[in-house]
């Protein structure tokens, strides 16, 4: 958003005269005042000088950048004033002001304020353009002093807005909008995008693709492109927010068809038959919430607590499994992990990071389901989940009901919102704002509550033991089984259900201390994509040269234990690709086991072999894995004629 386009020339006065900071704060909302950027004048001041009071916007070098955010904003704005004698405000180098801008923006997720002020902070920075400012004697000379700098600045934005200008005639903005979202944030998200962007850029079609990754939203579609555009892709396996897209030629999808059927969805979006999306959920409407099977729902509200809890699990499954490399001396002793300082730092560090993965899975199933109101009930089911919480038994004696209790206490908090909103939604309009802050924590937490103490717990927590007794009790064959089929669910589709049922049960597994489980699933996501890299290392006359070049890409995904390398070639060539990776990761996962392979490390591949038990073992069990997926795909693909290559 350029600020020479938020700057109106009613907004800007070349030679204020101020006494004070809040004579000057008063002076810039009138300013602002007169660019029609307000509808609550008072509102608006007052949010001001609320944001004054948490830290003066006086940042020195004769700098001054008040703003505010609040429902009194119409539009985003800016209004300046030059004061040329300097004014008292309170600056952080405590020198006099002569430069301010005032920003306006409104009461929305955007945080138009935010880029607006990295933006002015930026061009600030230059003396120069703070003296041209300063000496303006018009203000066209000072808008185009603005102009200039950020043109300079951002020549990219330039060199595109240049070729608007030199095609008036074409429709400006994208014609295909996506957006590409998975459960971790990690393969998935990018590769459907690369797919997509590729395949609009060989059709003839331009697109913007928005990434909702594990570093958070990327290339956001901004109300502008949403506007212009002819219709929007939707390939996520996780919610995404939907209240922006009314009105819209939408088309929702998994992930996975965003990598192997581009052509097919962008087809489809370029069709001009794909049905308008109306939003009937505020706000807060998400893609799980319309237009979906009752399956369909379920799994992507399974998902959406999924993607949260593994930075949880995974930053704190290393540092658990850190502490322990590091207190090897004390091994076999009743205080292994914590025999010395720092043991005990990534220890505690580790098991209270690990420790969250029950109430933030539970706390995010419910948010998927109920919106907001029920993310606070299903964090205290995920809480009692796991503690074990029940009036049955005294507190020594109380058995966690772990995953599988926070996976129902997910659900039944998010089901449960949506009925205490039923119940609550012909209450007065005056009660309507205690709903939040009273109404739904108190009859949440009271019914979550006495459903985990006296329904869940006690039964799930029981099973828990069982289950945990059947594990440790099963003989070496029974194991060698249990790691052949978690190996081989990893490869059945690489990153989809099965893979991630799989995923999560070997994570699940470290909490009750079945580091052999989690070793077994590691294992069997790492083998295809190694297997397909030296495939195409060793057998290149049976691949393209596209896919030669991934070579280093799978060996690279395979030792990380990213599992989705293997999809483009599984994609183009299924029934050669995925038998011969999921009886390798199955060979895999059985020797692991067979060798005792442990890992208390819930991701990491190759990175975390060193604190695994009996790591040559697992290197041993990986390679022979990868070996038979490689043999597996040679024997059958042929080679490839001219024609094909």
């Amino acid at each position: 958003m350029k600020i020479v386009d938020l700057l109106k020339k009613e907004s800007i006065d070349l030679n204020g005269t101020v006494s004070d900071k809040k004579e000057t704060i008063e002076k810039m909302v009138s300013l602002m005042a007169a660019g029609g950027n307000i509808t609550d004048v008072e509102r608006y001041k007052e949010g001001v000088f609320l944001r004054e009071e948490e830290g003066t916007t006086g940042i020195g070098e004769g700098i001054a950048i008040p703003h505010a955010k609040t429902d009194a904003v119409a539009k985003p704005g800016l209004a300046a004033m030059v004061v040329k004698d300097g004014v008292d405000y309170d600056s952080l180098d405590g020198e006099p002001v002569h430069l301010i801008f005032l920003i306006a923006a409104p009461n929305t997720e955007d945080n138009v304020h935010l880029e607006v002020l990295s933006r002015l902070s930026m061009l600030l920075m230059d003396d120069d353009f703070r003296a041209n400012l300063q000496s303006a004697e018009s203000v066209e000379e000072f808008l185009g002093y603005i102009d200039a700098a950020e043109k300079a600045k951002f020549p990219d934005e330039a060199e595109q807005e240049e070729k608007r200008e030199e095609k008036p005639a074409e429709k400006t903005g994208y014609q295909i909008l996506a957006v590409t979202a998975c459960p971790t944030g990690i393969a998935h998200t990018y590769m459907a995008a690369e797919s997509l962007e590729n395949k609009a850029k060989e059709m003839g079609y331009t697109i913007k693709v928005e990434t909702n990754g594990s570093g958070g939203d990327k290339n956001v579609l901004t109300a502008e492109e949403i506007a212009a555009c002819d219709c929007i892709i939707i390939a996520a396996d996780k919610d995404v927010r939907m209240a922006r897209f009314d009105g819209k030629p939408v088309i929702m999808t998994k992930v996975a068809n965003g990598i192997s059927k581009a052509e097919e969805l962008i087809t489809k979006a370029m069709s001009g038959e794909v049905p308008v999306y109306h939003n009937k959920g505020g706000e807060e409407a998400s893609m799980s919430s319309e237009g979906e099977s009752l399956g369909r729902k379920i799994y992507k509200s399974l998902m959406n607590g999924v993607s949260h809890m593994l930075p949880f699990v995974i930053g704190g499954g290393i540092l658990i499994a850190l502490s322990f490399l590091v207190d090897a001396g004390n091994a076999g002793t009743d205080t292994f992990g914590n025999g010395t300082p720092l043991a005990h730092f990534l220890n505690t560090v580790g098991n209270t990071s690990f420790g969250m993965m029950f109430p933030v899975l539970a706390g995010y199933i419910a948010m998927a389901i109920g919106d907001r109101p029920a993310l606070m009930p299903g964090i205290v089911g995920g809480l009692l989940a796991k503690a074990g919480t029940s009036i049955f038994l005294p507190e020594e004696k109380w058995i966690s009901s772990g995953f599988f209790g926070a996976l129902i206490a997910g659900f039944v908090a998010g089901y449960l919102m949506l009925l205490i909103k039923k119940l609550l939604e012909k209450l007065p309009k005056a009660l309507e704002g205690t709903k939040p802050v009273l109404l739904y924590p108190f009859f949440g937490i009271l019914a979550m509550g006495a459903i985990m103490i006296f329904l869940v717990n006690p039964p799930v927590g029981a099973f828990n033991t069982w289950l945990y007794n059947g594990l440790a009790g099963m003989g070496e064959s029974s194991k060698v089984l249990l790691g052949a089929l978690l190996g081989g669910m990893m490869s059945i589709d690489f990153g989809g259900p099965f893979n991630k049922a799989a995923y999560v049960f070997g994570t699940a597994a470290i909490g009750s201390g079945q580091f052999d489980i989690m070793a077994a699933v590691m294992i069997g996501g790492m083998t295809p994509p190694i297997g397909i890299a030296l495939a195409t290392t060793f057998f290149k006359s049976r691949f393209t040269k596209s896919e030669q070049q991934t070579s280093i890409t799978n060996y690279i995904m395979g030792l990380s234990f990213i599992t989705e390398g293997a999809i483009p070639f599984a994609a183009s060539d299924p029934l050669r690709i995925i038998p011969p990776c999921v009886v390798g990761s199955a060979v895999a996962g059985a020797l692991s086991m067979a060798f005792g392979c442990g890992s208390r490390a819930p991701h990491g591949g190759i990175f975390v072999v060193g604190i695994m038990e009996h790591a040559p073992m697992f290197l041993l069990a990986l390679v022979i894995g990868s070996i038979i997926t490689m043999a597996g795909i040679v024997l059958l693909k042929k080679p490839l004629t001219d024609q094909t290559k």
